[in-house]
């Protein structure tokens, strides 16, 4: 029996958001870009053959970002909204303690997206998606062990921002 589109994509929703806000660094367009990738994944949904439809999907959000912002998706300095979940204080916490969770909170997103777009996105996809290497590779359309590479890399440069900044590789504790 088969799935429908929505059984099948719509869980993914979220990540899909969350990806193109990282790409894109604007909620608006980012929100732009998930409406149209899921537009291009509906008229293509018969295409979907037993492979995992969360990276499936994310390679749409990505290649539609890139249709839709060529000139954008090298750079370009937005800001990304300070909604949802991962902004809200653990209160569980003392004031003091919840402050310094929310500039460690902002430092993190600072740091992420003061990186290069192409070590950004794939340690979005490690470290907050919790894809594998050879998932990157195929959303990203680049060799596994460039995909080592620009985690490396981006992981070195993240460090040298935040310290004691845990991106040793598996952690996805970051907003």
């Amino acid at each position: 029996m088969s799935r429908s589109f929505e059984e099948v994509l719509l869980p993914h929703l979220d990540a899909a958001f969350n990806y193109a806000r990282w790409l894109t660094k604007n909620d608006a367009d980012a929100e732009d870009v998930v409406q149209d990738a899921y537009v291009r994944a509906l008229r293509f949904f018969s295409s979907l053959r037993g492979e995992d439809a969360r990276a499936w999907l994310l390679t749409i959000v990505r290649n539609t970002w890139y249709g839709r912002f060529p000139r954008r998706a090298g750079g370009g300095v937005t800001t990304v909204a300070d909604e949802g979940p991962d902004n809200r204080a653990d209160v569980s916490l003392d004031p003091e303690a919840q402050m310094i969770q929310q500039q460690t909170v902002e430092q993190v997103r600072r740091a992420l997206e003061a990186l290069p777009t192409d070590f950004r996105e794939v340690l979005v996809l490690r470290e907050l998606e919790g894809l594998s290497y050879k998932e990157i590779a195929a959303i990203v359309g680049i060799p596994l062990g460039t995909v080592m590479s620009r985690l490396a890399r981006a992981r070195e440069r993240f460090a040298g921002v935040v310290p004691n900044s845990e991106m040793s590789g598996g952690h996805r504790g970051l907003p």
